[in-house]
């Protein structure tokens, strides 16, 4: 007898709230190494990247199966029926895709190799420092136009939670001391130079 065909949507692991990313710069601004927290918030930015890897390469016409992870390839024709032989899963590129669309799960090749970075680096990183600076090198890098590579968007609406003004809003606003983690104020200087125009197109 035929086994009856799995029809589970895909799931994307959500941004992260702002309060933790705020909790993360005031302890690193006072020289306060929260072990948990900082495994808490990477980890979370990990899964994050992840996802929004996954979510772009199926717009390409690989979708990953949601149980199996094995990539199914797909014309990207809305009744198209994704289908994965090895767990006997099946749904239509219409409902796959419906599971994307207003999540902040999309972008072009810089935010992809951002992103692709940051996933190969962190599960390597040990020390506490080090942690924060991967984490603090993501949150503040920005999309960017291919031709030109001038920056648009920052990438971190893609991973931490409200709309982009509120997330410009945070970055401005976070902590930072002499007992900073080395290279963040370098990350922050960086960012107040190139937010200039993302903070234009933020307001209301």
């Amino acid at each position: 007898m035929e086994m009856e065909k799995r029809h589970t949507l895909p799931q994307w692991a959500r941004r992260l709230p702002q309060e933790k990313i705020r909790r993360l710069y005031e302890n690193d601004a006072k020289g306060i190494y929260d072990e948990e927290l900082i495994d808490e918030v990477g980890f979370a930015l990990l899964a994050r990247c992840q996802s929004f890897i996954r979510a772009v390469q199926s717009t390409t016409g690989k979708a990953t199966c949601p149980h199996c992870g094995k990539i199914v390839e797909h014309t990207l024709k809305s009744k198209d029926v994704l289908s994965c032989e090895a767990c006997n899963w099946e749904l239509t590129w219409n409902e796959y895709f419906n599971t994307i669309q207003h999540k902040q799960l999309s972008g072009a090749d810089p935010v992809l190799k951002i992103f692709q970075e940051y996933s190969d680096a962190f599960s390597k990183v040990q020390t506490y420092p080090q942690k924060v600076f991967l984490i603090d090198q993501l949150i503040h890098g920005f999309h960017r136009y291919l031709t030109s590579q001038r920056p648009t968007r920052p990438v971190a609406v893609n991973l931490i939670e409200g709309r982009l003004g509120e997330v410009i809003a945070l970055l401005d606003s976070l902590s930072y001391s002499e007992r900073s983690t080395p290279g963040t104020k370098q990350n922050q200087e960086k960012w107040n130079q190139e937010v200039v125009n993302a903070r234009r197109w933020s307001k209301p």
